[in-house]
């Protein structure tokens, strides 16, 4: 009689998974350190709609009106030919706001394409804080209370009391 041998099944030995999730959570943690996530920067500004027809809107404004702003690519910011920082540049901005005729004062800005994002942002928000304040202290001469505590319609009034009129154009 032929014996017949069974062989045994030989396993595969299970492989040892136990560091996997270990080293997983290290390169994940790793990653989201070493990566830099640059947060965008930008104006919130509304613009203007689009006219209907190509027409240029032109206005007549006497000298004494514009304030000229300009800012250069080593990022000197100049205010009617006199270098200022961005705080200064707010408090000429009431100044002028004070002695300019307000349904006809231009603010005339000239940025260099040179002119870092850091600069340029410093000028515009100094322009906004001191549109801010002008508002601010109108509203409390004649409402007596704090722009945000205004209704809109006399909000409305206060920011047509100080339109914001900015002309931007690129050096020559």
């Amino acid at each position: 009689m032929i014996s017949f041998r069974r062989r045994k099944r030989r396993r595969v030995p299970a492989l040892n998974t136990t560091a996997t999730a270990d080293i997983s959570f290290m390169l994940l943690v790793f990653f989201l350190v070493t990566t830099s996530i640059d947060s965008d920067k930008g104006l919130n500004r509304m613009l203007p709609a689009i006219p209907q027809e190509e027409t240029q809107q032109t206005m007549d404004v006497s000298e004494r009106n514009v304030l000229r702003i300009s800012i250069d690519e080593q990022d000197k910011l100049v205010c009617d030919d006199e270098q200022v920082t961005p705080d200064e540049l707010q408090e000429r901005i009431i100044a002028f706001m004070d002695r300019a005729e307000v349904d006809k004062h231009v603010l005339s800005i000239q940025a260099n394409r040179k002119t870092s994002y850091d600069a340029y942002f410093a000028m515009q928000n100094a322009i906004v804080a001191a549109y801010q304040r002008l508002r601010s202290d109108y509203a409390k001469q004649r409402y007596g209370l704090p722009l945000e505590q205004l209704s809109e319609e006399q909000r409305d009034s206060v920011i047509m009391h100080y339109p914001q009129r900015i002309s931007e154009s690129e050096p020559e």
